[in-house]
Protein backbone atom coordinates (compact mmCIF):
# COMPACT_ATOMS: atom_id res chain seq x y z
CA UNK A 1 0.00 0.00 0.00
CA UNK A 2 3.10 2.33 0.23
CA UNK A 3 4.83 1.84 -2.71
CA UNK A 4 3.04 3.91 -5.11
CA UNK A 5 1.68 6.53 -1.87
CA UNK A 6 3.04 9.82 -3.46
CA UNK A 7 1.69 9.27 -6.98
CA UNK A 8 -1.71 8.50 -6.23
CA UNK A 9 -2.19 11.04 -3.49
CA UNK A 10 -0.71 13.62 -6.33
CA UNK A 11 -3.18 11.89 -8.89
CA UNK A 12 -6.20 12.33 -6.27
CA UNK A 13 -5.04 16.43 -5.75
CA UNK A 14 -5.36 16.91 -9.44
CA UNK A 15 -8.74 15.78 -9.70
CA UNK A 16 -9.45 18.06 -6.84
CA UNK A 17 -7.73 21.09 -7.92
CA UNK A 18 -9.54 20.66 -11.72
CA UNK A 19 -13.35 20.07 -10.00
CA UNK A 20 -13.47 21.63 -6.83
CA UNK A 21 -11.65 25.19 -7.09
CA UNK A 22 -13.91 25.87 -10.13
CA UNK A 23 -16.69 24.86 -8.54
CA UNK A 24 -15.75 26.87 -5.27
CA UNK A 25 -14.96 30.22 -7.36
CA UNK A 26 -18.08 29.98 -9.16
CA UNK A 27 -20.35 30.25 -6.16
CA UNK A 28 -18.08 31.30 -3.66
CA UNK A 29 -20.46 34.10 -2.74
CA UNK A 30 -23.35 31.68 -2.21
CA UNK A 31 -23.75 30.37 1.39
CA UNK A 32 -22.83 27.11 1.70
CA UNK A 33 -21.75 26.54 -1.88
CA UNK A 34 -19.49 23.69 -0.45
CA UNK A 35 -22.13 21.38 0.94
CA UNK A 36 -22.81 20.10 -2.80
CA UNK A 37 -21.94 20.26 -6.34
CA UNK A 38 -21.35 23.40 -8.07
CA UNK A 39 -23.79 24.74 -9.45
CA UNK A 40 -23.49 27.37 -12.07
CA UNK A 41 -23.25 30.98 -11.36
CA UNK A 42 -26.36 32.67 -10.23
CA UNK A 43 -24.72 35.73 -12.05
CA UNK A 44 -22.27 35.76 -15.23
CA UNK A 45 -18.33 36.00 -13.45
CA UNK A 46 -16.32 39.70 -13.21
CA UNK A 47 -14.23 39.44 -16.31
CA UNK A 48 -12.35 42.59 -15.20
CA UNK A 49 -10.56 43.96 -11.79
CA UNK A 50 -13.17 45.70 -9.66
CA UNK A 51 -12.15 49.38 -8.19
CA UNK A 52 -11.42 48.90 -4.81
CA UNK A 53 -13.20 52.35 -4.21
CA UNK A 54 -15.84 52.19 -6.12
CA UNK A 55 -16.43 48.55 -6.04
CA UNK A 56 -15.02 47.66 -2.89
CA UNK A 57 -17.38 44.48 -2.02
CA UNK A 58 -16.91 43.15 -5.51
CA UNK A 59 -13.58 43.98 -5.27
CA UNK A 60 -13.02 42.04 -1.74
CA UNK A 61 -14.79 38.84 -3.16
CA UNK A 62 -12.24 39.02 -6.56
CA UNK A 63 -9.35 38.86 -3.97
CA UNK A 64 -10.68 36.35 -1.99
CA UNK A 65 -11.23 33.76 -5.23
CA UNK A 66 -8.27 35.14 -5.80
CA UNK A 67 -6.44 33.66 -2.65
CA UNK A 68 -8.26 30.51 -2.92
CA UNK A 69 -6.95 29.49 -6.30
CA UNK A 70 -3.52 30.39 -5.40
CA UNK A 71 -3.94 28.72 -1.70
CA UNK A 72 -5.30 26.01 -3.23
CA UNK A 73 -2.89 25.47 -6.36
CA UNK A 74 0.29 25.45 -3.67
CA UNK A 75 -1.11 22.61 -1.52
CA UNK A 76 -1.26 20.78 -4.52
CA UNK A 77 2.05 21.30 -5.61
CA UNK A 78 3.62 21.15 -2.02
CA UNK A 79 1.35 17.99 -1.69
CA UNK A 80 3.23 16.24 -4.70
CA UNK A 81 6.90 17.51 -3.25
CA UNK A 82 5.77 15.92 -0.09
CA UNK A 83 6.17 18.79 1.79
CA UNK A 84 3.23 17.94 4.29
CA UNK A 85 4.03 20.32 6.42
CA UNK A 86 4.00 23.14 3.86
CA UNK A 87 0.65 21.58 2.54
CA UNK A 88 -0.73 21.77 5.56
CA UNK A 89 -0.02 25.33 6.38
CA UNK A 90 -1.67 26.10 2.89
CA UNK A 91 -4.62 24.41 3.18
CA UNK A 92 -5.49 26.06 7.21
CA UNK A 93 -5.36 29.74 4.93
CA UNK A 94 -7.46 27.84 2.77
CA UNK A 95 -10.18 26.72 4.91
CA UNK A 96 -10.18 29.68 6.93
CA UNK A 97 -11.43 31.32 3.38
CA UNK A 98 -13.72 28.49 2.78
CA UNK A 99 -14.35 26.07 5.61
CA UNK A 100 -17.47 24.29 3.83
CA UNK A 101 -15.34 23.37 1.02
CA UNK A 102 -15.15 19.70 0.79
CA UNK A 103 -11.68 19.70 -1.40
CA UNK A 104 -9.87 21.61 0.77
CA UNK A 105 -10.63 19.16 3.52
CA UNK A 106 -10.12 16.09 1.51
CA UNK A 107 -6.70 17.51 0.69
CA UNK A 108 -5.47 18.48 4.48
CA UNK A 109 -6.51 15.15 4.83
CA UNK A 110 -4.15 13.89 2.60
CA UNK A 111 -1.26 16.41 3.99
CA UNK A 112 -2.17 14.65 7.88
CA UNK A 113 -1.55 11.24 6.40
CA UNK A 114 2.20 12.01 5.15
CA UNK A 115 2.97 13.42 8.48
CA UNK A 116 1.12 10.53 9.65
CA UNK A 117 -1.33 12.00 12.09
CA UNK A 118 -3.96 9.37 11.19
CA UNK A 119 -6.28 10.20 13.74
CA UNK A 120 -6.48 14.24 12.44
CA UNK A 121 -6.67 12.92 8.90
CA UNK A 122 -9.88 10.87 9.37
CA UNK A 123 -11.45 13.88 11.25
CA UNK A 124 -11.24 16.10 8.05
CA UNK A 125 -12.08 13.12 5.73
CA UNK A 126 -14.93 12.56 8.09
CA UNK A 127 -16.11 16.29 7.78
CA UNK A 128 -15.84 16.56 3.73
CA UNK A 129 -17.72 13.36 3.82
CA UNK A 130 -20.58 15.56 6.06
CA UNK A 131 -20.33 18.51 3.86
CA UNK A 132 -20.58 16.44 0.48
CA UNK A 133 -21.35 12.62 0.82
CA UNK A 134 -20.85 11.54 -2.94
CA UNK A 135 -16.85 13.05 -2.10
CA UNK A 136 -15.65 9.66 -3.67
CA UNK A 137 -12.12 10.58 -2.32
CA UNK A 138 -12.98 11.61 0.46
CA UNK A 139 -13.90 7.63 1.16
CA UNK A 140 -10.39 6.69 -0.25
CA UNK A 141 -8.35 9.05 2.59
CA UNK A 142 -10.97 8.18 4.81
CA UNK A 143 -9.67 4.17 4.43
CA UNK A 144 -6.45 5.05 4.66
CA UNK A 145 -6.22 6.79 7.93
CA UNK A 146 -8.45 4.18 9.52
CA UNK A 147 -5.93 1.84 8.40
CA UNK A 148 -2.75 3.61 9.57
CA UNK A 149 -4.74 3.91 12.81
CA UNK A 150 -5.30 -0.33 12.94
CA UNK A 151 -9.05 -0.62 12.40
CA UNK A 152 -9.33 -2.41 9.39
CA UNK A 153 -13.02 -3.40 9.68
CA UNK A 154 -13.87 0.46 9.25
CA UNK A 155 -11.37 0.82 6.53
CA UNK A 156 -12.83 -2.24 4.47
CA UNK A 157 -16.46 -0.18 4.97
CA UNK A 158 -15.17 3.15 3.54
CA UNK A 159 -13.11 1.75 1.19
CA UNK A 160 -16.21 -0.36 -0.71
CA UNK A 161 -17.91 2.76 -0.01
CA UNK A 162 -15.29 4.29 -2.33
CA UNK A 163 -15.46 1.64 -5.16
CA UNK A 164 -19.42 2.23 -4.94
CA UNK A 165 -19.41 5.54 -5.84
CA UNK A 166 -16.71 4.99 -8.19
CA UNK A 167 -17.03 4.27 -12.33
CA UNK A 168 -14.82 1.31 -13.46
CA UNK A 169 -13.21 3.40 -15.52
CA UNK A 170 -11.26 5.13 -11.76
CA UNK A 171 -7.54 4.18 -12.04
CA UNK A 172 -7.64 4.22 -8.29
CA UNK A 173 -10.80 1.09 -8.41
CA UNK A 174 -8.19 -1.85 -8.81
CA UNK A 175 -5.83 -0.29 -6.08
CA UNK A 176 -9.09 0.03 -3.79
CA UNK A 177 -9.48 -3.75 -4.57
CA UNK A 178 -6.66 -4.59 -3.45
CA UNK A 179 -6.69 -3.45 -0.44
CA UNK A 180 -10.35 -4.57 -0.02
CA UNK A 181 -8.62 -8.05 -0.53
CA UNK A 182 -5.76 -7.46 1.53
CA UNK A 183 -7.30 -6.44 4.49
CA UNK A 184 -10.16 -8.96 4.48
CA UNK A 185 -7.23 -11.53 4.11
CA UNK A 186 -5.73 -9.73 7.82
CA UNK A 187 -9.26 -9.57 8.96
CA UNK A 188 -9.58 -13.39 8.40
CA UNK A 189 -6.53 -14.28 10.30
CA UNK A 190 -7.27 -12.23 13.78
CA UNK A 191 -8.76 -14.29 16.65
CA UNK A 192 -12.83 -13.45 16.76
CA UNK A 193 -13.38 -10.35 18.65
CA UNK A 194 -9.68 -8.78 18.08
CA UNK A 195 -10.94 -6.12 15.36
CA UNK A 196 -13.34 -5.03 17.96
CA UNK A 197 -11.38 -4.82 21.35
CA UNK A 198 -8.86 -2.69 18.78
CA UNK A 199 -11.83 -0.16 17.91
CA UNK A 200 -12.93 -0.47 21.93
CA UNK A 201 -8.93 0.34 22.78
CA UNK A 202 -9.36 3.68 20.50
CA UNK A 203 -7.33 2.71 17.22
CA UNK A 204 -3.73 3.54 19.00
CA UNK A 205 -1.40 4.17 16.25
CA UNK A 206 1.86 3.15 17.66
CA UNK A 207 3.47 5.45 15.74
CA UNK A 208 2.60 9.03 17.33
CA UNK A 209 0.53 7.22 20.19
CA UNK A 210 -3.06 8.12 19.22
Amino acid sequence: MTGWWRNRLFLLALVVFAGGVAGILRTASSPGHGAGPAGPPAAGPVTRPADPVMEPEVHASQARRAEIDQRFKEAVVMLHAGRYDDAATALHRLLELAPDMPEANVNMGFAMIGLKRYDIARDFFQTAINLRPMQANAYYGLAESLEGLKDLEGALGAMRTYVHLSSNADPFVRKARAAIWEWQAALAKKPAGAARRSREDGGKNPENGK
